[in-house]
């Protein structure tokens, strides 16, 4: 094996390593982690919360045993697979080894190994946009047609993982359209590759055709409820913060595509950026959204600078001090950004999180311990205290597990010892109800307990309130578990109002 080649190697083990460590083991999987998990249960062309790739990936963990570690294994592998892209990206540029080592420690070194974490369709979705720009560049660079096709695979897979991938072909087309390389838009073979992708995306668009487009219903929500609080500036600031020991090498990217002659027919790629990040603010979208540009640029600043430390006097030293820059810059984030420190660890040194602001939550408040960490803990506790109940109650009859989130139904179906079946009216267990059977007994899982004996016992000839959640750190603390027994009446058409009048406001 060649030497770039070992080196290349030794990356993907560090990342694997680095992923695996991140996470201290009193830690459980995040809420989001469960319902993508559950996904896997019911199969479909696109579900409210995500398209359908999500699903395929949650059914070979599931295969897999649906362990955490595999839970795992895939977003760190997303994660290595943008590393080696990278590296290949550095390598049609005409880099060096110096200019690939500088990029995937960028990479490596950044806000994507907390998104690599997670089993979400983030870590695919930074692949993918890496992927394009990949098949757009060798494109541009051979004026092979095949590149074009590739690049359409790309999109249609992306589109089916994560709609937020046209944000790329609407950077992508004025972009092109201001350069040179605006002859591409004659050449028939993009029009070939478009219909390619079409046709890759069409069953799930198909899919929201048929359930009255619940895409629209998202995005409408998410505009109302998140994305009308973000504020603009907070998102220019966080495009820093996510390379933050990298952004000279991306800012060197920026002036390389401006000037550097090598990459003139590249320059594109330079407006691209701006038109992609315009459209995000115009639409005020989340500063995560925008990750998956920043990998590319990171290859275009590592080329020019390794070019340009060959040519001056201290060259060999910068190129030491490049690596280190990021290093360093990374041990702090290091120490506060990840769930590596156990809650009591964090309780007793408050102060080093909350002058990064870690311990502000969404209600403006600090607490304990950050709030994406507090979001996984208190799970599996949940899970058995159901369980528990759910097992007393079905000796009597059939049992329903209800809850008020996505996040409690998700983790009682994914911990729980008993075969539970938790639903809820949020997010996509609204269209995963059973009622084929005839429920005579409820377990309630309720974030704000106030007056649901009194609303909820008069249909019930036993009440009472079964248990709570008391893990002081998770955000889920105080969340109650109550016990319905002996329905006086039908509860299935009572679930089944609730369900159509939820459906209805799609």
């Amino acid at each position: 094996m060649k030497k770039s080649g070992i080196i290349l190697t030794l990356f993907i083990l560090v990342k694997f390593i680095l992923q695996y460590s991140l996470i201290d083991s009193e830690y459980e999987l995040q809420r989001d982690e469960y319902l993508h998990l559950d996904l896997a249960n019911h199969l479909a062309w696109g579900y409210l919360s995500v398209p359908p790739v999500t699903s395929w990936i949650a059914l070979i963990i599931k295969i897999l045993g649906n362990s955490v570690f595999w839970v795992k294994f895939f977003p760190a592998l997303f994660g290595a697979l943008t590393i080696f892209t990278v590296w290949k990206i550095v390598e049609e540029l005409k880099g060096n080894l110096y200019a690939q080592v500088l990029a995937a420690t960028g990479v490596l070194l950044s806000v994507l190994l907390r998104l690599n974490t997670l089993f979400q369709p983030n870590s695919l979705e930074i692949l993918l946009w890496t992927l394009v720009y990949f098949s757009l560049i060798k494109y541009i660079n051979s004026e092979k047609v095949k590149w074009l096709y590739i690049g359409a695979v790309f999109f249609g897979i992306g589109f089916l993982n994560k709609y937020n991938i046209a944000f790329l072909l609407l950077g992508a087309i004025p972009a092109l359209l201001l350069t040179n390389q605006r002859k591409i838009f004659l050449q028939k073979h993009l029009y070939f590759a478009a219909l390619l992708a079409l046709i890759i995306v069409l069953p799930n668009i198909l899919w929201q055709y048929h359930n009255d487009f619940p895409v629209i219903h998202h995005m409408k929500e998410l505009s109302e409820s998140q994305l009308v609080n973000v504020d603009r500036f907070d998102f220019l600031k966080s495009q820093l913060l996510f390379f933050l020991g990298s952004v000279f090498v991306i800012l060197a990217g920026f002036y390389a595509l401006l000037m550097y002659q090598p990459f003139k027919k590249l320059r594109f790629f330079l407006w691209m950026y701006f038109f992609t990040i315009a459209l995000f603010l115009f639409f005020k979208a989340k500063d995560y959204y925008a990750i998956g540009l920043y990998p590319v640029y990171l290859a275009f600043g590592s080329v020019f600078l390794s070019v340009w430390f060959e040519k001056i006097k201290f060259g060999n030293i910068l190129k030491v001090v490049s690596i280190a820059v990021v290093l360093l810059f990374f041990i702090p984030i290091y120490n506060v950004a990840f769930p590596n420190k156990s809650p009591d660890y964090i309780l007793s040194h408050q102060e080093r999180y909350r002058k990064f602001g870690m311990l502000r939550w969404e209600d403006g408040k600090d607490h304990p311990i950050p709030q994406d960490f507090a979001d996984m803990l208190g799970w599996k506790e949940l899970a058995k205290k159901t369980d528990r109940e759910y097992d007393k109650l079905s000796r009597s009859g059939k049992t329903l597990v209800l809850c008020d989130n996505y996040g409690q139904a998700g983790a009682i179906n994914y911990y729980s010892t008993k075969g539970i079946k938790a639903v809820s009216f949020n997010a996509d267990y609204i269209n995963w109800f059973d009622l084929n059977e005839k429920y005579t007994n409820l377990v309630r899982i309720k974030d704000s307990p106030e007056n649901e004996l009194e609303e909820t016992a008069p249909i019930f000839e036993n009440s009472r309130i079964a248990d709570s959640i008391t893990n002081p750190f998770a955000r889920e603390r105080g969340t109650v578990i109550f016990n319905f027994e002996g329905a006086k009446v039908n509860i299935n058409e009572k679930i089944q109002e609730e369900i159509d009048e939820v459906k209805s406001q799609y």
